[in-house]
């Protein structure tokens, strides 16, 4: 599992961002293991790919 530091710096964003999107609920899935969030590295892959855009016109 990993920290929002972590997930942050794989992802290229600020932590403060994370935590925005975990308000908001539209980042990956984040889960809390005693008093602190964690991560699943399969689950931030599968969000990342999800936000993926193609464009077909080319």
């Amino acid at each position: 599992m990993a920290t929002p530091a972590e997930v942050a710096a794989y992802l290229g964003v600020p932590v403060k961002t994370l935590y925005q999107w975990k308000y908001r609920g539209i980042g990956p899935n984040v889960h809390k293991v005693g008093r602190h969030l964690r991560y699943r590295w399969h689950e931030v892959d599968v969000w990342l790919n999800a936000q993926a855009t193609y464009d077909l016109a080319v």
